[in-house]
C-alpha cells in the first residue's frame, strides 16, 4: 500500500532528525577523541596507576674543615596504606593496631583507612624500630596486601643550635625553609624517586612494581669554622648575659684575603631540630599564654639572622672608613703629624654644636692617629667637610655600603643612607663619625675586611664548595673581588692607627699578648630618642698580616658595665681572639 503523502513527511522528517542526531554523534565522538583523549588517556592513566614516592636524601653540610657534619639526613620510612586493598571486615582492626604501633588517634586512622582510594599516608619518617614493629605484626597477622613501608629520609642536625640563623631549617617535606637550607635547596634537595605499579579499577594490582631510585641532593662545604664558630657563640651568649642586652647581638668573623665568613652568629638561637618550640626560658614561661600569630611573631625572631637582616648606627667604628676617604684625597698624608687637629670639645655645623663624647675636657692638640685612639668626633667632621658630600658618597659607594653585599643567604637587608642630592652640612658631619644612617654588621664588617685586604673590596661569602653527590666531584666556588677602593700604603696606615686604637686608646681591653691586634670601638643610639644603645667593636689580626677581622656587635645593654664599645664589647673581642688566634696559628 502506497504512503499517504502525510506519511511521507513523517519519514522525511523522521530520517532527516536521525541524520542530524548521527552528525552530533560523529562530532560529539571526535571531540572526544582526538581533543578530550590526551587527558582521558592521563585520566585513565593515573586511575590506573598507583605511585609511592620514595624521598630523596638531602646533601649533607659540612664545616670549611670538612671534619664537621653541621646538618645531615637520616634513613627512616613512611607508612602508607591502600584502603581498596583492606577487607571491609578488617578495616577497625588495622586501624587499631596503626594507631597503637605508632600511637595516632585511632579515629584518624580509621578515617584514612575507609576512604575510597589507592593511597593514603599513614605515618611520615619514622624509625625503623617501629616500622620492624609493624613489619613483624603484618607477619604475624598474615597481611600482605593493603600496608606499605617505603623509604624516606629525616633532616637532622647535630650540634643542635650551632650556627642556627646561617644553616636555617627545613619543613616536613624536606625543603629548604631558612638559610643555607633555602637558599640552596635545588643543590642540597635532590630527585625523588617512585615506586609505581599499574591496577585495575579496584585497586588490585595488575603485575610487577616498577621501582625508580631516588637520586641524593648535593654536599655544601660552609666557610664556616666548627672551631671558630663555637667560641665566637660562647662569647656571645657570655656578653648578652653579663651585660643584660635585651635586643641580643651578633658576631661575625671574616677572613678578609678571601671574604669566607669564618663565623657568624647571633643571640638568642634556636634549636634547629626543633625550630617551632620555645628555646630560651623567659619565652617558653609565657608560650602558653600567646596567641598563635604571637608565637610565630616570636620564633620568627629567633630565627631572624641579625648579622645580615638587621641594620644599626655603626657608631664610630665608621671613622675608620672616613680616615681612609681623607688618607686617600691626599687630606691627611702624615697620620701622627702633631698638632694637625685641635679639639675643643665641640664644632659648629650650619649653626648646630655637635660636641665630641669629651665635651667639658676636650682632646685638644691632636694628629690623626690619636683622633682615632680617642675617637674625637670633631676632628672626623672636619674630615668630613673636607672631602664633600660627592666625593664622600662615592666612597661609600666603592665601599659596597650603597648595596646588599650577595651573600648566599636569604633575608639581606640594604642599608639607609639621605640620598646624596639632599645630604647638607649636619647630615655629612654625622655620618662621617657614624650616626643618623643604618647599615648591616655584614656591610660594616666588609668595608673594614677591604681595608685589611691591601685595600681592595673583597665580597663575602658563605659556602666555598659544593660536592656532586654521584660522582664526588667537588667544585669550587670563586672568591669575588672588586676595586681597588684605597691603596695599599694607605690601607697599611689605616691599621697602624688601628693598631694603636687597641694598644693605647679605646679599644685596649682588646688586647692579647703576643699578637698585633688593631680595632675601633663604636656606641651608637638604637633610633632617635629610644633611650637604647647599641656597642659595637670591630678587630682585625694581626695588623701586620690581617687574617681575621671580627665584628661585635650588642643590642642595649642595660647592666652595670654601661653601655660604652670599648668597656663592653672590646673585651669580648679580645677574648674571642685569644682563643681564635692561636687555633689559626696551627692551620
Amino acid at each position: 500500500m502506497p504512503l499517504s503523502l502525510s506519511n511521507k513527511k513523517k519519514l522525511r522528517n523522521m530520517l532527516f532528525i536521525v541524520f542530524i542526531i548521527a552528525i552530533l554523534l560523529s562530532i560529539r565522538i571526535g571531540y572526544i577523541q582526538f581533543i578530550w583523549g590526551p587527558e582521558l588517556s592521563s585520566m585513565a592513566s593515573s586511575q590506573q596507576s598507583q605511585s609511592r614516592k620514595i624521598t630523596a636524601k638531602r646533601g649533607t653540610i659540612y664545616d670549611s674543615t670538612g671534619e664537621y657534619i653541621l646538618a645531615t639526613s637520616s634513613s627512616v620510612e613512611t607508612v602508607n596504606v591502600n584502603p581498596t586493598l583492606i577487607p571491609s571486615d578488617q578495616k577497625e582492626k588495622i586501624s587499631n593496631d596503626l594507631a597503637r604501633i605508632f600511637e595516632l588517634d585511632y579515629e584518624t586512622v580509621l578515617e584514612k583507612v575507609s576512604k575510597r582510594s589507592s593511597i593514603e599516608t599513614i605515618i611520615q619518617k619514622v624509625d625503623k624500630e617501629k616500622t620492624d614493629e609493624l613489619r613483624k605484626w603484618m607477619s604475624e597477622n598474615n597481611i600482605t596486601t593493603g600496608i606499605n613501608i617505603d623509604e624516606d629520609s629525616k633532616r637532622y642536625y647535630p650540634y643542635n643550635d650551632l650556627a642556627a640563623q646561617v644553616i636555617g631549617f627545613c619543613g616536613s617535606d624536606n625543603q629548604g625553609l631558612d638559610g643555607v637550607e633555602a637558599k640552596y635547596d635545588n643543590e642540597l634537595k635532590g630527585t625523588n624517586g617512585k615506586i609505581q605499579r599499574q591496577t585495575n579499577a579496584t585497586g588490585e594490582s595488575l603485575g610487577g612494581e616498577e621501582y625508580i631510585s631516588a637520586i641524593d641532593g648535593n654536599n655544601l662545604y660552609l666557610t664556616i669554622d666548627m672551631t671558630i664558630q663555637s667560641i665566637v657563640e660562647k662569647y656571645l651568649e657570655e656578653a648578652c648575659i653579663d651585660n643584660v642586652c635585651t635586643d641580643g647581638g651578633s658576631i661575625i668573623a671574616m677572613d678578609p684575603r678571601n671574604g669566607d665568613i669564618l663565623a657568624m652568629a647571633t643571640y638568642p638561637s634556636y634549636n634547629l631540630n626543633t625550630p617551632y618550640e620555645p628555646s630560651t626560658d623567659e619565652l617558653k614561661s609565657i608560650w602558653d599564654s600567646l596567641s598563635q600569630k604571637d608565637k610565630t611573631t616570636e620564633l620568627q625572631g629567633l630565627w631572624r639572622n641579625k648579622s645580615i637582616s638587621d641594620t644599626y648606627e655603626p657608631g664610630s667604628v665608621f671613622k675608620t672608613v672616613t680616615a681612609s676617604a681623607a688618607l686617600e684625597e691626599g687630606i691627611v698624608t702624615d697620620i701622627d703629624s702633631p698638632g694637625q687637629f685641635c679639639c675643643t670639645g665641640g664644632i659648629e655645623v650650619a649653626g648646630t654644636r655637635i660636641k665630641c663624647w669629651r665635651y667639658y675636657n676636650p682632646h685638644g692638640s691632636e694628629s690623626l692617629r690619636e683622633a682615632l685612639m680617642n675617637s674625637c668626633n670633631p676632628v672626623f667632621i672636619g674630615l668630613g667637610q673636607k672631602i664633600g658630600v660627592t666625593k664622600y658618597y662615592e666612597y661609600l659607594r666603592k665601599f659596597g655600603l650603597f648595596s646588599k653585599t650577595g651573600i648566599a643567604l636569604p633575608g639581606e637587608a640594604n642599608s639607609i643612607f639621605i640620598k646624596e642630592e639632599k645630604a647638607g652640612p649636619v647630615e655629612l658631619a654625622t655620618i662621617s663619625f657614624g650616626q643618623r644612617f643604618e647599615i648591616t654588621p655584614l656591610q660594616m664588617i666588609t668595608a673594614v675586611s677591604t681595608i685589611a685586604n691591601n685595600g681592595v673590596y673583597i665580597k663575602p661569602r658563605i659556602v666555598k664548595s659544593i660536592q656532586n653527590s654521584q660522582t664526588g666531584e667537588i667544585t669550587e666556588l670563586p672568591i669575588e673581588t672588586g676595586e681597588q677602593v684605597i691603596s695599599e700604603e694607605n690601607a697599611r696606615k689605616v691599621l697602624s692607627m688601628m693598631n694603636s686604637v687597641v694598644s693605647e686608646g679605646t679599644g685596649k681591653n682588646a688586647k692579647v699578648v703576643g699578637y698585633n691586634v688593631g680595632g675601633k670601638t663604636g656606641t651608637s643610639e638604637d633610633g632617635v630618642n629610644t633611650g637604647k644603645y647599641v656597642t659595637s667593636f670591630c678587630g682585625i689580626a694581626e695588623t701586620d698580616n690581617p687574617k681575621i677581622v671580627l665584628l661585635i656587635t650588642l643590642y642595649n645593654p642595660t647592666g652595670e658595665g654601661g653601655h660604652q664599645g670599648g668597656g663592653v664589647a672590646a673585651p669580648v673581642g679580645g677574648k674571642i681572639l685569644s682563643e681564635v688566634l692561636p687555633y689559626l696559628d696551627t692551620k
